[in-house]
């Protein structure tokens, strides 16, 4: 089996090492991070197992290669893009975004009819160009044919990432799982990175106040948008969240906050952002998630050249 990973940071470059002990991998990346892991190999801490992984990577594709999977793992912004930018590789094969947020799915969609939905919810933290800490995981893997649905290649792909020692599950409703992450999202990411704090501080009254506007009016809009969730409504939502979702992940460092850290764009365009953008088309109010988003934008603002502090 040949899987190709695009956009491997963090989360593509840790699969990948897993994807690595049972079929050939080649994955693109920064080019600090592939000269790293051609010196000397990528290493992983946590959760996943410890070890030092080698396997093909570089800022292109070699030339003349075909693979039975591909794997999208860059941030939201960078899928357009990186479409157009293979789109003969994607447009015969399956394609699978495992990223964050709403929206990436349909952007691949443009470019193939075979696409797979993937949610993960797991924490990665770098630890260098080649090295990143595997700190948390509030639940599976899922994977879904996209829209919904599942087919022999779903099937045939999770058993690979379950042989590589991956949880996983698939799923015939993978909208409601992305539905189900975003609203996680959207609670957690974009406020733990505005205040500096690991998202076991959330749980303050005052923060968790600003988490339950959030939520009701996320889960407004995805009960507009037709998407059935596991949850009747945002309290039962909200109560999941707390006793299960939050203490499995109460450690972690959003990736809005290590993208602030690092002077990077965030994602939340396609995390409160779409909440906002799906509440205008179906004349839902969603005040809080636009404020989390005029935030971030801000917090990016600060890190651009020559802004004054």
């Amino acid at each position: 089996m040949k899987i190709l990973i695009l956009g491997a940071g963090a989360v593509g470059l840790s699969v990948a090492a897993k994807l690595s002990t049972v079929a050939e991998v080649h994955a693109v990346c920064r080019k600090k991070s592939a000269g790293a892991i051609a010196s000397r190999g990528f290493s992983m801490t946590g959760i996943w197992g410890e070890g030092t992984f080698r396997f093909s990577a570089a800022e292109t594709v070699p030339e003349g290669s075909r693979f039975d999977y591909i794997i999208i793992s860059s941030k939201s912004q960078d899928t357009e893009a990186i479409c157009q930018q293979y789109a003969g590789l994607i447009c015969d094969t399956e394609t699978v975004s495992l990223q964050n947020g709403i929206g990436n799915e349909e952007i691949i969609s443009k470019f193939t009819n075979r696409v797979i939905g993937g949610m993960i919810i797991t924490g990665f933290e770098w630890r260098g160009d080649a090295a990143v800490h595997v700190s948390v995981e509030a639940g599976p893997m899922k994977l879904g044919k996209f829209p919904e649905g599942l087919d022999e290649p779903v099937t045939r792909l999770a058993d690979l990432i379950q042989k590589a020692g991956m949880h996983v599950e698939t799923s015939g409703t993978i909208r409601s799982e992305l539905w189900g992450k975003t609203l996680y999202n959207c609670a957690l990411n974009p406020l733990g990175a505005v205040m500096g704090v690991p998202y076991g501080s959330l749980t303050h009254p005052a923060a968790w106040r600003i988490i339950e506007q959030i939520v009701a009016e996320a889960f407004a809009v995805v009960s507009a948008e037709g998407v059935r969730l596991p949850w009747k409504d945002a309290p039962e939502y909200l109560v999941f969240l707390k006793t299960v979702q939050l203490p499995a992940t109460v450690r972690h460092h959003s990736s809005m906050f290590q993208d602030l850290a690092r002077g990077r764009k965030t994602e939340i365009d396609f995390i409160n952002g779409a909440v906002v953008e799906k509440g205008r088309e179906h004349g839902i109010p969603t005040p809080c998630n636009a404020m989390m988003v005029d935030l971030i934008k801000f917090r990016e603002s600060l890190a651009a050249p020559g802004v004054n502090r």
